[in-house]
């Protein structure tokens, strides 16, 4: 409802929001570090736990897949229970699994305490990010918490193979997972003394069928991409998507007609809210492919240990966590939509580079290309992530936090599904084995770059040193086409920021984003918010 009452300044964040800040940075570099700690361990984790190709794709897939699956549930529910509680009881959770993933003694066990896991961690997101919407009030310190936060997050993703390369220098595969034990402690710890709760009061229960409608539409979709990109168009990966489509379709329906639904539709009448999920998608599907080919390009072509590889990513991280926090300033002078859009742009052309990479001297290419797209990374997240949160009142502050999440976690997962499937299908079909090499080497070096280095490890010199040329050629061949594929996903997403967005002022949220409430009335606690 509208009203010509002035709206009074919101009001300025103190030391102690600071600190509640610093303490919200704990789950969020973690959960990142979940997501890349483990591409170095995979090596590992075939020799260790001998998993199939279809199980080693799971182990990977799993924990991204809930996180986003659960995403929606979680974000609501932390607006009816309360942000904080919801943290703090995750934080437990995340505890707990971390110790039995680490000691997993198969690769099915693995595969389920990842998805224990994911679920989770799940709770920690959406709170995160929704309590940082509670402690900052104002628009432009909001925009800078958020680009600390994003920092974090895109920082941690490229510092997690640091992290995890020191660990496995030293220690078992399943080190990785422990990482996030005492993490979760120093949160259980401080959060209770820093962080404010907030809940809807008016908010209504949880519809369980809204739960199971939303987690079966994105785990089927999933699964059928993931099916559609490994072995092309079948029967069974089209019905799939199809099934999951369906169920999205009853979901949202529903969700209009329920007088507390899990998802308010409303939110995508904001152009902005709209357009900056679909930005973080899309834009995430490519960094999620690319990421995974890069850092074994880094283990398997050039060799390097997980400690030297995970160095060589140090840079991408500083490169990421510095355009965060230079991107409020820069959407402080220009234009929203074109801040956003030139760094796409830029992200582009950091995955152009990766065309060009050759298995032989390919490495200061490589390493060049994935700091600019880095750059573009951290610039496109911090924004976005405003723009989302920006976009919402108080009270579906879980809600929209959670639909940022999801966006760029399914879009990260669904990158290392469908792209890695796809970098995998360019290996096989330029793999060929050299003259000589055993017919079981062979079998097992055609069907992935990991099987080719353990088949190698088993043959004389100059036999390995054969395949090994062969393998890394194909593999660099999947490399590039993934730089291909992921440069013009990048330049889709400018494409759509620079028309959608291409009236949009300042680093805090634009003009039809719905006003932030302060009555709990009935009235005022609807479910309605003013049309963009």
């Amino acid at each position: 409802m509208s009203t010509n009452t002035p709206v009074p300044p919101a009001p300025k964040a103190g030391p102690r929001e600071w600190l509640g800040l610093a303490v919200l940075a704990l789950p969020t570099l973690l959960i990142s570090l979940d997501q890349s700690v483990l591409y170095l361990a995979l090596p590992h984790l075939a020799e260790a736990l001998h998993p199939t190709g279809t199980q080693t794709l799971w182990i990977m897939d799993i924990y991204g897949f809930l996180i986003a699956g659960f995403l929606i549930t979680m974000g609501t529910l932390g607006d009816r229970i309360g942000r904080r509680k919801l943290l703090m009881t995750g934080a437990v959770a995340v505890g707990l699994t971390s110790v039995a993933a680490a000691y997993s003694t198969s690769a099915e066990a693995l595969i389920i305490t990842r998805a224990l896991l994911g679920i989770a961690a799940a709770t920690l997101m959406p709170s995160t990010l929704a309590l940082i919407g509670t402690l900052f009030q104002d628009p432009y310190q909001r925009g800078r918490a958020i680009a600390v936060w994003a920092g974090c997050f895109m920082g941690g993703t490229a510092l997690g193979p640091v992290i995890g390369g020191v660990l496995l220098e030293f220690f078992w595969w399943g080190s990785v997972f422990l990482i996030g034990v005492p993490v979760m402690v120093l949160l259980l710890v401080v959060a209770p003394s820093v962080l404010p709760e907030y809940k809807d009061p008016k908010a209504g229960r949880v519809d369980l069928t809204s739960v199971l409608l939303s987690l079966v539409s994105v785990l089927t979709v999933i699964y059928g991409l993931k099916e559609l990109a490994r072995h092309g168009f079948g029967p069974a990966a089209v019905a799939a998507v199809l099934a999951g489509l369906a169920v999205g379709t009853v979901f949202v329906k529903r969700q209009g007609r329920l007088a507390h639904p899990l998802l308010d539709l409303k939110l995508f009448r904001v152009t902005a809210f709209t357009a900056a999920l679909l930005i973080l998608l899309v834009s995430m599907l490519g960094t999620g492919g690319g990421y995974l080919f890069i850092t074994g390009f880094l283990q398997m072509v050039e060799g390097m240990s997980p400690m030297e590889a995970g160095l060589w990513m140090v840079p991408a991280a500083v490169a990421s966590v510095v355009a965060a926090q230079v991107a409020p300033v820069l959407a402080q002078r220009f234009r929203l939509g074109t801040v956003i859009g030139v760094s796409l742009l830029i992200g582009m052309a950091g995955y152009a580079m990766l065309v060009f990479v050759d298995p032989v001297g390919g490495l200061p290419l490589l390493l060049t290309g994935f700091v600019i797209i880095f750059i573009g990374v951290g610039t496109f997240g911090a924004l976005g992530t405003n723009m989302v949160v920006g976009s919402a009142p108080p009270e579906r502050g879980g809600s929209a936090a959670a639909l940022s999440s999801i966006s760029g976690d399914l879009g990260n997962a669904l990158g290392v599904a469908t792209l890695g499937s796809l970098g995998t299908a360019v290996y096989r079909d330029r793999f060929a084995p050299p003259p000589g090499t055993p017919a079981g080497a062979s079998r097992a070096a055609s069907a992935s770059m990991e099987n080719a280095v353990n088949a190698a490890a088993e043959l004389p010199a100059e036999a390995a040193e054969a395949l090994m040329t062969t393998a890394r050629a194909a593999y660099t061949g999947g490399l590039n086409t993934i730089g291909i594929a992921c440069a013009a996903i990048t330049a889709l997403s400018a494409v759509v920021s620079l028309t959608l967005l291409r009236g949009r002022h300042g680093a805090a949220p634009s003009d039809d984003v719905p006003p932030r409430r302060e009555d709990t009335s009935e009235e005022a606690a609807g479910d309605s918010l003013p049309a963009a």
